[in-house]
């Protein structure tokens, strides 16, 4: 497999692609006003208990307190305690763990997802220091070797070398691309690690909680670190800052992959000459087409992504079921693909084209669980049901590819939807009775939408001709460009008084 890492620093954020096979797989952004808080290490202090959600708050110094679920305490020796073993955490089942924490109680924390949607970031006391090729894990007594390290002769050797490094209450995780590696590359890295958790414990000695005492690195560079496998043939960078930065971190811990490091110097962007840019605007869409001609749609909502598959401008020329199981199978491959790049999580429902026979029905979900494999995020998969629905989750680390690049539309307020012209002169018919009811003007103003005003102006004669005598008032039609196309506003004629908000409709209601 070819494998391709682009890096595109702007002045307003910094984004990573990465091709396989000359497709993109996976999108990262990092906005520079937004770093990422994944990897970052916390001193904090325990805001609030709450033993009915197995949760407690943290504040870490960010706008909105960390979640902790009690799950996610399993190592005392990161809460801060005074010398009474009463104090000490107690430990329970899973699903009931009971937990000794206090308010204003110090606590180490590590953040392992991102803030979202008005939820602060998700926090664990299970800390872990990633490195290029082992992950520290201080405070605990094992060693673990990744799975996707097969060789059992050289899983045996990293293991001996892991023994010989590891002290007292420290745990070491080898990570897939120490396979092959020599043991003074390991020694190297581990040496590393366990400096920058010596450095952490000092500074958390001398910071008043809140405080951050490990900052991860920057998006780039972790992506970087934990991506840059020996079938990686480029890495292509169009910053000088982060080429000099990656070239002195590959100089440190992978000198054999410094020579597939290039700095882009064209004139056009490095995005749109390699034919990623219009890739990245696709994934905007909720339609994502198939090259047999069928097509996704894909909606993400509060609840769940829905995912619905389309037959499209499909032709077959075999049985419904043979044409069906075509469609699927692709849309299986692409599903996975695209949960990949627009980073979507939590639980995901994808719509099937129906198939009648269990055979076909199986074969979408080993095709769906074979190409999810890719993934680096966790996934859970269940069969397809009678109604041809197919149930999955994904874990959730960043914020979606939707939301890192888009706001929510001020106009509709999300649901990609606005009001009818028919409904909006509703709403105006209503506020006109319920002001006249206490008002004599005689003559006001409405203000409108340029579209609407020629609309009601131009289309609409007799309703507004119906308006004026049934209110026996004076209506003036403007233009107001400040005004969204849902928006209306009535000012009074003499003074120029804007009196909308005195008789406004609950927008809630």
């Amino acid at each position: 497999m070819k494998k391709e890492i682009f890096i595109n620093e702007s002045m307003g954020e910094t984004r990573i692609a990465i091709q396989e096979d000359g497709q993109i797989v996976e999108v990262y952004i990092e906005r520079q006003d937004k770093q990422r808080m994944v990897g970052n290490i916390y001193k904090g202090k325990v805001e609030n208990v709450l033993p009915g959600m197995q949760a407690a708050f943290v504040d870490i110094g960010y706008d909105l307190n960390a979640f902790l679920p009690f799950s996610e305490i399993a190592n005392p020796d990161y809460i801060i305690e005074d010398d009474s073993e009463e104090n000490k955490k107690k430990r329970g089942k899973p699903d009931n763990i009971e937990v000794d924490l206090r308010t204003n109680q110090e606590i180490f924390v590590q953040v392992i997802k991102e803030p979202f949607a008005g939820k602060g970031p998700r926090v664990t006391t299970e800390v872990a220091i990633p490195g290029r090729l082992l992950v520290l894990v201080p405070y605990e007594n094992y060693i673990g070797i990744s799975k996707k390290i097969w060789d059992k002769f050289e899983r045996r050797r990293l293991k001996k070398i892991a023994k010989s490094l590891r002290q007292k209450d420290t745990g070491i995780i080898i990570r897939t691309v120490a396979e092959g590696k020599s043991e003074e590359h390991i020694v190297n890295d581990f040496n590393s690690l366990l400096n920058s958790w010596n450095k952490v414990a000092k500074v958390a000695e001398n910071e008043n909680a809140p405080a951050l005492v490990y900052e991860d690195l920057e998006t780039a560079s972790s992506v970087v670190r934990d991506l840059l496998t020996p079938d990686v043939e480029k890495i292509i960078i169009d910053s000088k800052r982060l080429f000099k930065k990656t070239q002195k971190y590959l100089d440190d811990v992978s000198p054999s992959l410094a020579d597939r490091l290039e700095m882009y110097k064209l004139k056009l962007p490095l995005f749109e000459s390699f034919g990623i840019e219009s890739e990245i605007e696709k994934l905007m869409r909720p339609k994502a087409w198939l090259k047999s001609g069928a097509y996704l749609i894909i909606e993400k909502t509060e609840a769940m992504v829905v995912v619905d598959v389309n037959s499209g401008k499909f032709v077959g020329k075999k049985l419904h079921e043979d044409n069906s199981l075509k469609i699927n199978l692709e849309a299986a491959r692409e599903v996975a693909r695209q949960l990949r790049l627009r980073d979507l999580s939590g639980l995901v429902v994808i719509d099937f084209i129906d198939m009648r026979l269990e055979e076909n029905r199986k074969k979408i979900y080993h095709e769906l669980r074979k190409e999810l494999r890719k993934d680096r995020a966790k996934v859970a998969v269940s069969p397809i049901t009678e109604f041809g629905l197919l149930e999955m989750t994904r874990q959730r680390i960043r914020v979606s590819l939707l939301d890192s690049m888009s706001e929510e539309c001020p106009s509709c307020f999300g649901s990609g939807r606005i009001i009818s012209k028919e409904a909006l002169i509703t709403r105006i018919e209503h506020w006109l009775r319920r002001y006249k009811s206490k008002h004599r003007d005689l003559r006001i103003i409405l203000q409108l939408h340029e579209e609407n005003a020629h609309y009601i102006e131009n289309d609409k004669k007799n309703i507004l001709r119906g308006l004026m005598w049934k209110n026996f008032v004076h209506i003036k039609i403007e233009t107001n460009k400040d005004l969204r196309r849902d928006e209306f506003r009535f000012i009074k004629s003499r003074s120029g008084k804007d009196i909308t908000n005195e008789m406004s409709l609950d927008k809630d209601a």
